[in-house]
């Protein structure tokens, strides 16, 4: 299955995060500076994000059963909505210890070595970032570019504090330190909340992005110029599976035969648009009124 198969890159984001933490840590430990304790945490926070994507991967694998007929996809979302939370308790820590650190400046040690170390740490980051997002985009899962987004974040946030201990460095600017780690933390605050956003968006049965929902109707309109009509087309994104459904109005003379091959073939060109979707038509005769009742989600009685 394809989700199960997308867990291995999960074990690639905990390897890197594991990585990071041993080389960010060290270089912490070699300069003392706050901003390498800030991107060192936020590598712990990699790690735990890393280590519930392979969770909510697994169990998005898990098929379908009685009590979950629509499969298990939607526990994406969890994840990305975990990673989320993580990184804003992360930029509160980091936010922490440079207010402490601007009241009570401290002298930086070993800076050479330090930054050569962080700069290896990014590297492997970025790296194992434009793998998931690629990874991510081309199978629609939310899990990977949500983990991609944040080591993509933890790139950027690196070669800021490697920046600030630089500047500290040439110019014995103490206070740059903690204030390059303040905005590391807003730069955070920023990405754990749009993922929060997407994860809510997601459990809230978000629409297909708007690029689908245009070559879906590209497809339909190619079938109205055959004389057929179309009402109440829905979809929906469940982690890397999306749901669309719609009314499918035929003459009422044909026979179910004819029906049933028409709606198979508009499902086929559908899912050929869409991948990993899954398609439900209903049909309904062209002349009878009735049919348009239920255009909306809740049907017209009256």
């Amino acid at each position: 299955m394809l989700t199960a198969s997308l867990k291995r890159y999960a074990w690639l984001s905990i390897a890197a995060a594991l990585a990071t933490i041993l080389l960010k840590g060290w270089a912490w430990w070699l300069t003392g500076s706050v901003g390498m304790l800030s991107d060192a945490l936020e590598s712990f926070v990699n790690l735990a994000g890393a280590m519930m994507a392979l969770a909510m991967l697994s169990l998005a694998a898990m098929p379908a059963d009685d009590n979950h007929a629509y499969g298990h996809g939607k526990a994406e979302y969890f994840s990305s909505a975990f990673e989320g939370f993580l990184i804003l308790i992360a930029a509160a820590s980091i936010a922490y210890a440079a207010i402490e650190r601007l009241l009570n400046p401290q002298p930086l040690e070993a800076v050479g070595i330090g930054l050569a170390v962080s700069v290896a740490a990014s590297v492997i980051n970025l790296l194992t970032s434009r793998i998931l997002m690629g990874v991510g985009r081309k199978y629609k899962s939310i899990t990977l570019e949500a983990d991609a987004h944040h080591l993509l974040t933890d790139v950027w946030t690196s070669a800021g504090v490697i920046a600030g201990v630089g500047l500290v460095w040439a110019t014995g600017w103490l206070w740059l330190d903690p204030a390059i780690a303040l905005l590391v933390a807003l730069n955070i605050v920023w990405t754990g909340w749009h993922l929060l956003q997407r994860s809510a968006a997601g459990l809230m049965d978000v629409s297909l992005p708007e690029e689908e929902i245009r070559a879906i109707e590209a497809i339909l309109d190619g079938y109205r110029r055959q004389g057929l009509e179309f009402h109440a087309l829905r979809t929906r994104q469940a982690g890397a599976r999306a749901f669309i459904t719609l009314h499918v109005m035929m003459p009422g003379a044909w026979t179910i035969q004819q029906g049933h091959d028409c709606s198979e073939r508009i499902e086929a060109d559908i899912r050929q648009a869409v991948p990993h979707a899954h398609v439900t038509t209903h049909l309904e005769p062209l002349e009878d009124p009735v049919s348009l009742a239920d255009q909306e989600l809740d049907r017209r009685t009256g």
